[in-house]
């Protein structure tokens, strides 16, 4: 380990002229910048200089002993975010590259993770994702509510986020389309303008009865039907909408056991929605006085051993 570190300044090893130490250090060792015969610059420990292990900037590629270049020049290709600036020292024996991500930030990364697409930014991102999913979960734009954020972009950098209708579809649109007032339901309310339908449609608590109704089998999402996600590690995960929130229903081997758990829970929540309103409605209809004097309650509650209905109305009248 080093103790006072000898001044290298101005000292060649093999292609690199040392131009001068920096404040960092690697394994205890002195960190120097150096530049190399080819005219780019790059990092070096105390160590690896006089040992003889780095001796380029990576221009010139080494020969490993089964006889392979072991460092492929990486320098100025991009990888996601991130440009390879320069050659940074081997690590445990793996090549790193200094790089440049779009947001500003340095990062070395090594060669197989840029190569294998494993590491495409600095960490931004992640950081960015946080703070986006805080941003606007949660709030309601219209019949939207928006859900989480997506990695897509549109063409004016506005991050597109999963929103959820009223009418239990799913949409994903701009950020800025949501904020601006754009976009304010999947469609639904564009159709039902132009159908003339707007006027008819009932809705309860901004849950539509009609929608519920006439729901069908969906093909926007991974398994083809509503509510229905295969999961990247295998299974279905499962979930159900009402009222602006979404229900976890749990995980699943196989689609037909999902499909179920979900047809089972529309049953209890969205048909007994359906029902409960028109028990309600139909005694709103004879007596006024006993409407306003017993409104119409319908929640869904998550205890422990699942999802419970809390309801005014009896089903059995």
């Amino acid at each position: 380990m080093a103790g006072k570190s000898k001044d290298l300044t101005g000292q060649r090893f093999g292609h690199l002229t040392v131009l001068g130490k920096t404040k960092e250090r690697f394994c205890g060792y002195v960190v120097w910048r150096c530049r190399c015969d080819c005219g780019r610059e790059t990092l070096a420990n105390t160590k690896y200089l006089q040992r003889g292990t780095t001796t380029d900037c990576g221009c010139i590629p080494k020969i490993s002993a089964r006889g392979r270049n072991s460092a492929e020049d990486l320098t100025g290709q991009r990888f996601g975010m991130l440009k390879v600036e320069s050659r940074a020292e081997n690590r445990r024996g793996h090549v790193y590259w200094n790089c440049l991500c779009d947001c500003g930030n340095t990062k070395i990364v090594p060669s197989h993770s840029l190569k294998a697409g494993k590491v495409k930014d600095c960490g931004c991102t992640t950081l960015w994702m946080h703070h986006m999913k805080d941003d606007l979960a949660g709030h309601r734009f219209g019949r939207l509510v928006a859900v989480e954020p997506t990695k897509e972009k549109s063409k004016k950098a506005s991050v597109y986020w999963r929103c959820r209708c009223d009418c239990g579809n799913e949409v994903e649109v701009t950020r800025d389309a949501l904020l601006s007032g754009t976009q304010k339901s999947c469609g639904c309310l564009r159709r039902e303008v132009q159908d003339g339908i707007r006027d008819r449609l009932t809705r309860v608590d901004g849950t539509c009865i009609e929608w519920l109704e006439k729901r069908k089998y969906r093909s926007d999402n991974t398994s083809g039907f509503r509510g229905v996600n295969e999961t990247s590690r295998g299974g279905y995960r499962v979930n159900i909408g009402f009222k602006g929130r979404r229900f976890y229903l749990g995980r699943y081997k196989t689609f037909d056991e999902a499909v179920k758990v979900r047809l089972e829970a529309e049953e209890m929540i969205h048909g007994g929605f359906v029902r409960s309103y028109r028990l309600w409605n139909e005694k709103a209809q004879a007596d006024a006085e006993w409407a306003q004097q017993n409104p119409l309650v319908f929640e869904v509650v998550k205890e422990k051993d699942g999802l419970h209905v809390v309801s005014s109305v009896p089903e059995n009248g």
